[in-house]
């Protein structure tokens, strides 16, 4: 009988427990029905903190840089990684091993780690100088004091290319042109595939099927020709300004077309939608129930495919730049960056320069997931 008792009871506070959460669910908003699906999704949710990481590289990227990106010097050329140490023994130092420059018998410069002497690494050291939202400032994460320090005293975390330059700074600059690429060029692929797709599904007819051949016809042009002319029109005068602004029309020009459809899908969908009758019938013109009314009701959706679609502007502008057909030096993206790692001899000399391919990689990946999780998340049938 006890037993019954205690089970019922079990029972009725897990009635108790479902009905209270049934009643907290329908008083929630489509915006907070969608975080509380999208905060189930581990994975998703991990990706998002890495997104988050990578954006907050493109706020501080010199802050985060030990060195200046662009200082070129040629004695500390293919200078190996050197890994932050924490502890020396069992007490906290942080440090690195001192490199030890020689020639070897093809007297090429190699350098050796000499862990008995220290590198020490300062915390918010001082540094080149650089703009923070207005301020010049010349403190950064962590570093040498000196600036003025040869090749033994410095510290290269990701190692230098052949030039001397370090590649741990210049990655993290690089870090800010690629995202900054993938985001202008979400922003114009957004706006034109939303208004190309709203109008395209909403009236169909001859408008819709101008629109929809007209993007048949965008999908349809080859590429990579396309960007082999494009970057032969491109003065070789033009400034780093210039190229990236080409460069995120370029991306853009092939991005909004998916989109378009998506978006005309919907339209298509929820045109005969009562809300839309009714939206009609008490005399809100076209506009307004094109962009206040149909288009909140799946701006999810819209979210989801923009950031399915940041992972290709930033494959997109990775490779033009690696195939020496995007930016060009003394920019500094994923794809400049990679574009000195196309020779083998290089590669196995310095394999380390192929560490950005790694982060384009993470970072792909990280956008994927989180826009899986989003669009699983403002799935209006998901659980």
């Amino acid at each position: 009988m006890v037993a019954g008792a205690q089970s019922g009871a079990e029972s009725d506070a897990q009635l108790v427990g479902e009905s209270d959460f049934e009643a907290e669910v329908e008083v929630m908003s489509q915006r907070q029905l969608i975080w509380r699906r999208f905060r189930r999704h581990r994975l998703a949710m991990a990706a998002t903190v890495i997104v988050a990481l990578f954006y907050s590289i493109v706020v501080f990227s010199d802050f985060l840089a030990t060195n200046d990106p662009e200082d070129i010097e040629a004695a500390r050329q293919y200078t190996p990684p050197q890994w932050l140490r924490l502890f020396d023994g069992f007490k906290p130092d942080l440090h690195v091993c001192r490199l030890v420059g020689s020639r070897d018998e093809f007297l090429r410069k190699v350098y050796v780690k000499d862990c008995d002497q220290k590198v020490d690494v300062q915390i918010f050291a001082r540094g080149y100088e650089y703009k923070l939202f207005g301020l010049t400032l010349d403190r950064h994460l962590f570093g040498v004091n000196d600036p003025e320090v040869t090749a033994e005293d410095a510290i290269f975390l990701l190692g230098t290319d052949v030039q001397g330059r370090d590649l741990y700074s210049r990655l993290m600059r690089g870090t800010r042109l690629s995202l900054l690429i993938g985001l202008t060029g979400i922003f114009i692929s957004l706006i034109v595939g939303t208004m190309l797709g709203a109008v395209s599904g909403f009236y169909g007819g001859f408008v819709d099927n101008l629109i929809q051949r007209s993007i048949e016809i965008v999908r349809s042009i080859p590429t990579i020709p396309l960007y082999l002319g494009l970057a032969a029109a491109f003065p070789a005068d033009w400034s780093v300004e210039r190229r990236f602004f080409a460069i995120t029309i370029v991306v853009s020009l092939f991005a909004w077309t998916e989109l378009a459809r998506v978006v005309r899908g919907r339209y298509l969908a929820m045109r005969q939608e009562d809300f839309v009758t009714a939206a009609i019938v008490a005399g809100a013109n076209q506009r307004r129930i094109i962009f206040r009314h149909m288009l909140p009701s799946f701006y999810s959706h819209i979210i989801a495919a923009s950031t399915l679609n940041l992972a290709f502007m930033v494959i997109s502008e990775t490779t033009l730049s690696f195939l020496g057909l995007g930016l060009q030096p003394p920019a500094i993206s994923y794809g400049t960056l990679l574009f000195t790692a196309q020779n083998v001899q290089t590669v196995a000399l310095a394999p380390w320069l192929l560490i950005p391919g790694i982060f384009v990689v993470v970072l792909v990946l990280a956008l994927n997931f989180m826009g899986d999780g989003i669009r699983d998340a403002a799935d209006p049938y998901g659980s």
